[in-house]
């Protein structure tokens, strides 16, 4: 069994009795970080059936290798890691935002989707190509990756991806259609579907037509919730200076898709954002970052219409992870001070069923360089932070 080499308890979980015999309350939520084993970076998460799935980058940025591991005691220890990519290399890492997703299907089945690196193949034109691998059936390794562009080149953010339990495949990415200029306002978000567990994908289909445009070097993020729900929050880039973070929401399995405007963003520049989703009960939240501060809401219809901002003031607030425990309590974590090439710090707030502040915020030195942190909520109602 692999340990994770750093677990710090940054509050207690107890009991308080309010004076006079009323009924007792329940403290604010646990908190506690774990490192990503082995020093690895860039982890994504997913809690089902009591098992965590965790997966992280390690390697040279430009041209490293994603590892799989799992718990069954919540982020105590881990399982020895499954390399996901069969070919060397293949992942990268470099901005922060291209690297993998992770998701799990019908049965327990893991699905992961990636950029390409500068040595992953195929290529058309150099430009790099769509990976995707999924578990064995034996759930034992990965089967080999395979890329999943067949017209639609021209990768620069990061993909995304999103599995539900009828055994429905979703992978997104941006790019401008064949023959046309890659630029931001000629990208659109694509979606590549498979129906049977991602043993086979049709070929990828425009999403969402609309001329917005997309932030050239922005993460999107999917989530297929358990009301059978599929969104996608991803940056548009419209004429230059308008990129906003819309939401995608499709009710029929990706066949269509609604868009919502969640947060206004006037900036020249490629902001390198990612977002993130969290679902408990029949409540699901979305988190993202506008104007280097990173905000989240709950999803109302099509839309988000009251976002709550972190507290405080912070340097360059980015990278937002959301978990929700079975109390219907939440946790909101993020960077601050990162940059290219450089590493941060993490930051966290919990907050109780209303969204309100449930605890101090807190913090820790030590986000590594091009990583991010990950959450989910154990049994007992504390969150874990991975970083």
């Amino acid at each position: 069994m692999v340990t994770p080499t750093r677990f710090v308890a940054v509050s207690a979980l107890a009991l308080l009795a309010i004076f006079g015999g009323a009924a007792a309350k329940i403290a604010p939520p646990a908190v506690s970080l774990i490192r990503v084993p082995a020093g690895g970076i860039q982890p994504e998460v997913e809690l089902s059936d009591g098992v965590v799935h965790l997966l992280y980058f390690s390697g040279e940025a430009e041209h490293g290798d994603l590892n799989y591991v799992r718990s069954r005691d919540y982020g105590r220890t881990f399982s020895a890691p499954l390399r996901v990519n069969s070919s060397p290399g293949t992942a990268i890492a470099v901005g922060a935002i291209r690297g993998a997703q992770l998701t799990v299907g019908r049965n327990g089945r893991v699905h992961v989707a990636w950029n390409g690196s500068d040595v992953a193949q195929p290529r058309k034109d150099k430009e790099p190509p769509m990976l995707y691998a999924r578990l064995n059936d034996a759930g034992t390794g990965f089967e080999p990756e395979r890329n999943l562009i067949t017209s639609a080149w021209g990768l620069n953010g990061g993909g995304t991806l999103a599995s539900d339990k009828q055994g429905n495949v979703y992978v997104f990415w941006h790019a401008p259609p064949a023959g046309i200029s890659a630029n931001e306002a000629n990208r659109r978000v694509w979606m590549a579907k498979s129906s049977d567990d991602g043993k086979t994908f049709a070929p990828e289909t425009i999403a969402f037509d609309s001329p917005t445009g997309v932030c050239g070097c922005c993460g999107m993020h999917a989530y297929a919730g358990s009301d059978g729900v599929l969104r996608v929050l991803f940056r548009t880039a419209f004429e230059t200076v308008h990129r906003d973070m819309y939401l995608l929401t499709s009710r029929d399995h990706g066949r269509s898709f609604q868009a919502a405007n969640v947060s206004k963003w006037n900036i020249g520049a490629c902001v390198m954002s990612s977002e993130a989703f969290a679902q408990a009960k029949d409540v699901t939240l979305a988190a993202w970052e506008t104007e280097k501060q990173v905000y989240f809401g709950k999803v109302a219809g099509d839309s988000v219409p009251q976002p709550i901002g972190a507290p405080g003031k912070g340097e360059n607030r980015k990278y937002p992870a959301l978990a929700m425990n079975s109390r219907g309590e939440t946790l909101l974590a993020w960077t601050e001070g990162t940059a290219w090439k450089k590493g941060g710090s993490l930051h966290w707030q919990t907050y109780d069923q209303d969204l309100k502040p449930a605890s101090d915020p807190g913090n820790s030195e030590g986000s590594p360089v091009w990583s991010f942190p990950a959450a989910f909520a154990r049994p007992d109602g504390g969150f874990v932070v991975l970083y």
